[in-house]
């Protein structure tokens, strides 16, 4: 027989391990295949500055991109020395820093700092030039960290924060600079460097070798998407201007183009997929579209399921529960689409109005986390009506939000120009 000690022991052994099986590790841009929906459960619904705040991490500069999480560490990248408000700087002194943290406290366990290649794209203040010089979501495959820095390159580091390799993508540069995170298939790390060269690319993930490459690119500031085939395989989705691209990742070969954006400048928002359905938004047209994948060609007549006249310019959308939901990024209008037909179920405006909103939403525990640049987040209701659970802001902290928030253990990471904040119990 076993006794009262020894059960307590194996009670707590199942209790660590229950837990360490709960944390499913968020490795990438907008989680699990990039598409912003965590089973995560107990997330907190209200906070401030004083309430269900289990630690703030104080940043060593401002970035957009958002936390990754892998076992018992944070990583994330940030940037000092030019392009701070109020004054822009000297942009020699530009300077990027991937951070490791402690996944329970919030401590820096270290820090690495890169210099930029210069010239990098001119910071001149507003609104249209604070993308930043930390955009791009980092992502992991266990073993290593993979982060891209825009001009400055592609970098391959071990966890604890040693240079394995690097690459080059290309040098050019545009006012909004550089946003879209590397994504991880099989071997390849790819990057979608339109930017920068005008490419979409593949990298061996031990070496940094180029394995593909397509031109073409332009005007594309969304993170490409491995967007899973009914009947098996993965298929690659970038959106362009006009344009919706399908690929294959092992190649690059390019399998179906639709009808996309009619936008002939850029589209920011990154594509999401369920059942077989790749989905689109963006354009300052204002549009949503929905695609039947699989096609080859061109598939316009045959895969566009449907378009409506309703989208965001800059954030990109979730499927939940038979929903496309998203967030105008400037009229803070709440935007609920029936995945099937694309017939509205709900458009809203919230309120109070919260300004520029650039964060995409994120969809948890029955919640829709919409967050704004300055006027805090907005805890919605995941359903067919609209519904505002909470308004929540930081009475000490009014700096900028652009990053996507992360569900992790019951709890939330978010992270401000300021400051990556640990939320919940």
């Amino acid at each position: 027989m076993i006794g009262k000690s020894s059960w307590r022991v194996v009670l707590g052994l199942l209790a660590v391990v229950t837990a360490a099986a709960d944390a499913a590790d968020v490795t990438g841009f907008r989680g699990e295949g990039g598409l912003a929906r965590s089973a995560e459960v107990g997330l907190p619904q209200a906070w401030s500055s004083t309430k269900n705040v289990v630690w703030k991490s104080k940043m060593p500069g401002p970035g957009t991109s958002s936390p990754i999480v892998l076992g018992k560490r944070i990583y994330l990248t940030s940037y000092t020395g030019y392009g701070l408000e109020p004054n822009q700087g000297d942009q020699t002194n530009l300077k990027r820093q991937v951070l490791c943290l402690d996944r329970v406290s919030g401590k820096v366990i270290w820090k690495k700092e890169f210099a930029a290649k210069l010239p990098e794209s001119s910071y001149s203040g507003g609104n249209n030039a604070r993308h930043g010089y930390a955009s791009a979501t980092p992502t992991t495959d266990g073993k290593h960290l993979y982060v891209f820095f825009g001009k400055s390159g592609v970098f391959c580091l071990d966890l604890e924060g040693k240079t394995v390799w690097t690459a080059d993508v290309g040098s050019r540069t545009r006012g909004w600079g550089s946003s879209n995170s590397p994504v991880l298939y099989k071997n390849l790390l790819i990057v979608s460097a339109s930017v920068e060269s005008g490419r979409l690319l593949a990298l061996d993930k031990a070496t940094g070798k180029q394995a593909w490459s397509v031109s073409g690119i332009r005007g594309s500031w969304n993170t490409p998407l491995l967007a899973s085939v009914p009947g098996g395989g993965q298929e690659l989705v970038v959106s362009v201007p006009q344009t919706v691209l399908g690929f294959d990742p092992a190649t690059g070969k390019r399998l179906w183009s639709c009808e996309g954006i009619p936008d002939r400048g850029y589209v920011c928002p990154s594509v999401v997929a369920h059942e077989g359905v790749v989905f689109a938004i963006g354009g300052r047209a204002n549009t949503a579209l929905a695609i039947k994948l699989g096609g080859r060609g061109d598939v316009t007549s045959s895969h566009l399921l449907w378009k409506t006249n309703r989208g965001s310019n800059v954030s990109s959308p979730v499927v939940v529960d038979g929903h496309l939901v998203w967030v105008h990024e400037r009229r803070g209008t709440a935007y609920c689409l029936d995945v099937k037909t694309g017939k509205i179920v709900y458009e809203a405006r919230l309120a109070p109005r919260p300004g520029l909103m650039y964060s995409s939403v994120l969809a948890a525990d029955g919640k829709l986390y919409c967050i704004s640049q300055h006027n805090g987040t907005y805890v919605l209701a995941a359903g067919s009506q609209f519904k505002l659970l909470a308004h929540n802001t930081f009475d000490d902290d009014d700096s900028r939000i652009n990053a996507c928030p992360v569900a992790h253990n019951g709890q939330l990471l978010l992270r401000t120009d300021r400051f990556l904040y640990c939320l919940g119990k």
